[in-house]
């Protein structure tokens, strides 16, 4: 499974300016909901679940990078956006500090193993420390998804 598969370009935000954690998963959850991947109907819902999620243990898990997610009935296949926070975000991460890489996903209860591989995928890019510095410098959708897609070819090493 390759970061492309799952990602939806069109909800890539580039420029994610919220205050709290909270707004942060609003935000990203309306961008897939732009980019036409999940209903109006279902976003209040969808965010409900990242949240309840959330209330669990903060998926802040360090170094900058966060990785909201939840299962839900109303997807039929495992989507995700990436922001970038250039101010950060109080995602009340694991080691206190900020977020500027923000990953949310969203997949069917019933394709756990694709919700897990989907996690892996990104928790092990995110731990590339080049992989985190490019991203963080990108400043466009296109940047974003041409990063994406040299991870899924290895080739930012």
């Amino acid at each position: 499974m390759k970061l492309t598969d799952f990602v939806i370009k069109e909800a890539i935000v580039t420029d994610l300016d919220v205050a709290t954690k909270d707004d942060a998963i609003k935000a990203m959850t309306a961008s897939l909901r732009n980019a036409g991947t999940i209903s109006e109907d279902d976003e209040e819902s969808i965010v409900a679940h990242i949240l309840k999620r959330e209330e669990l243990g903060s998926t802040g898990i360090g170094n900058g990078v966060a990785v909201p997610h939840t299962k839900h009935p109303t997807v039929d296949r495992l989507v995700a956006t990436v922001a970038l926070a250039k101010d950060g975000v109080d995602f009340a991460s694991l080691d206190g500090e900020p977020v500027y890489i923000l990953f949310l996903l969203v997949s069917p209860p019933d394709r756990p193993g694709d919700h897990l591989r989907g996690l892996e995928n990104i928790s092990r890019h995110l731990r590339n420390q080049n992989f985190c510095n490019f991203l963080r410098q990108a400043s466009t959708q296109a940047e974003i998804w041409d990063l994406l897609e040299e991870a899924d070819n290895d080739e930012l090493g």
